[in-house]
């Protein structure tokens, strides 16, 4: 079957942009001429593509089809590139191309950022979800490539070794003195407040199982705050709200900023980490461009990232 380019086109403008109205926008057409695209491609497709929700959001069948509107999209904008502007016709070739990653909040806090600084000619889409979610938006078509702490690739996607992250427990020093004058033990780390990223964030919870699996006790349940932002969870510990998993940490001699400054920030345990493996998973897709933006974050990696 042969896909029309302007419908698979506006198939990923409204599930880019979120609603039929702002895909019209970007597209430079009408509502309606965007909503006539979308009925005559699920017609050929004979399903439903997208759920007219707020934001709208592809079904699987949109999936599968979302997937082929971006490999058209970047394809032809490399195609462009390569052949240069038409005479008489708009310089095409200096309009960026558009790479939808998906990355963890702490790699964009931390390394993210300078690797695609370094990437001319690209302009990025960047959905943020924790690291063992961020594949989940490959296979339904959302992003092209993906940081996440899953090794094995998604079906259709390869799979490259990125680095570690290091997180070690810590607390302001005024925490310490409050909640654990006598250490870190169980009991106390039962009482004590600890500062979580979200509901989705594990790794204090890896820290207090493997310190009760140890001691053959059941697994402190401590109150909790939740700050969703890697700068304020960071924030939290040094202004004493409660310990938490200070980092992430790369290699000695790489700086991040973040975490700079933290003379008052005590490591709980000198001997404890817990380490978080992270992954390039993206699109097994002949692409000048993805091939630069993989090489940026492998470089970036290397020089930051603590070594597998």
């Amino acid at each position: 079957m042969r896909w029309d380019s302007g419908q698979l086109e506006a198939l990923a403008a409204v599930v880019a942009e979120g609603s039929f109205e702002a895909a019209a926008r970007s597209l430079h057409v009408t509502p309606s001429a965007v909503s006539q695209r979308i009925r005559s491609l699920e017609n050929a497709a004979g399903s439903v593509l997208v759920r007219r929700t707020r934001p709208v959001t592809p079904t699987e069948p949109g999936r599968t089809l979302l997937r082929l509107a971006r490999q058209v999209e970047l394809l032809g904008a490399e195609s462009a590139r390569e052949l240069g502007p038409a005479a008489g016709s708009p310089d095409d070739d200096a309009r960026p191309v558009t790479v939808p990653l998906a990355v963890n909040a702490d790699s964009l806090a931390t390394w993210i950022m300078p690797a695609l600084a370094r990437v001319d000619g690209v302009c990025f889409d960047l959905h943020t979800a924790d690291q063992d979610r961020t594949v989940d938006l490959l296979p339904a078509g959302v992003v092209m490539a993906a940081i996440t702490s899953q090794r094995e690739p998604v079906q259709g996607c390869s799979s490259v070794p990125l680095g570690v992250m290091r997180y070690r427990p810590a607390a302001a020093r005024s925490v310490v003195e409050r909640w654990f004058p006598n250490g870190p033990t169980l009991e106390a780390l039962d009482r004590a407040p600890v500062v979580v990223f979200d509901r989705t964030d594990d790794l204090q919870d890896l820290w207090l199982r493997d310190l009760a699996a140890a001691a053959g006790v059941p697994v402190p349940s401590p109150p909790r705050h939740h700050v969703p932002s890697t700068s304020e969870f960071l924030r939290a510990i040094r202004l004493g709200f409660g310990w938490g998993m200070w980092g992430p940490l790369g290699r000695p001699g790489a700086r991040f900023p973040l975490l700079d400054d933290a003379a008052d920030v005590v490591m709980l345990d000198d001997d404890a980490a817990i380490d978080v493996p992270l992954y390039l998973q993206q699109w097994k897709l002949r692409s000048e461009v993805l091939d630069r933006v993989a090489a940026a974050l492998r470089a970036e990696a290397r020089r930051t990232l603590l070594p597998f």
